[in-house]
């Protein structure tokens, strides 16, 4: 999970938002009469770097979902909240619930880490072990990302590890000396930025977590 820096929403939202009657904010239809979705979901891909809120995998316009962090079940007033709306991957969505991960997942449960919490960055609370595995420290963390989301399922594991494993071969092979230091900063760099394209390179933070890990132990 990568922190999220929200942007200005859509102005076919605000606008849309505008014309709903303050008795009516809460009607259920509200969020699927909003007409102008594209624009929605390429506000959320270009903000989030076209990676998944949660899984960090690849997402497009055609091949995401708009996911409602606090659902829309049970925060109505929040179903046209800008800072309440997240790109998510499918994740599964139509296989048995074992085999679903991210918001397909999650359904309408409420989780407490965010993407786009200022005040508990969930880069710090979350980390990676070499397998692929992700967790936290934060046992209702923890129990979020395993057992709400599912982020703990096989597949996500393994591209984990296989990015990490990609990384770690081409320092191996470039710098076989082990004589990192430098690398280890560009690479960093690297994966904490955005491509030119404007796109993260998915499953980034697995990669930085573990540069930043063998750069503390270099004087």
């Amino acid at each position: 999970m990568k922190h999220i820096n929200k942007n200005r929403e859509p102005l076919s939202l605000t606008h849309y938002r505008s014309t709903i009657p303050s008795e009516s904010r809460e009607h259920k239809d509200n969020y699927d009469s909003y007409t102008e979705k594209n624009e929605l979901r390429q506000s959320l891909l270009t903000e989030q770097g076209y990676i998944c809120c949660y899984c960090m995998q690849r997402i497009s316009i055609d091949n995401m979902k708009i996911e409602h962090w606090k659902p829309q079940t049970k925060y109505r007033e929040l179903q046209l909240d800008y800072n309440n709306l997240l790109g998510a991957c499918k994740g599964g969505e139509g296989s048995p619930p074992q085999f679903q991960y991210c918001d397909t997942k999650k359904g309408d449960k409420q989780i407490t880490i965010s993407p786009i919490d200022n005040h508990r960055n969930c880069e710090k609370l979350i980390k990676y072990r070499a397998d692929g595995k992700i967790y936290s420290d934060d046992e209702t963390i923890n129990n979020e990302l395993n057992e709400v989301l599912n982020l703990n399922m096989q597949t996500l594991v393994n591209n984990r590890k296989e990015v990490w494993f990609s990384v770690i071969e081409q320092l191996n092979s470039k710098y076989p000396k082990k004589d990192w230091k430098s690398a280890i900063k560009r690479e960093i760099q690297k994966w904490s930025n955005q491509q030119g394209d404007g796109k993260y390179r998915p499953y980034c933070q697995i990669v930085i977590h573990h540069l930043n890990k063998k750069l503390s132990k270099y004087p």
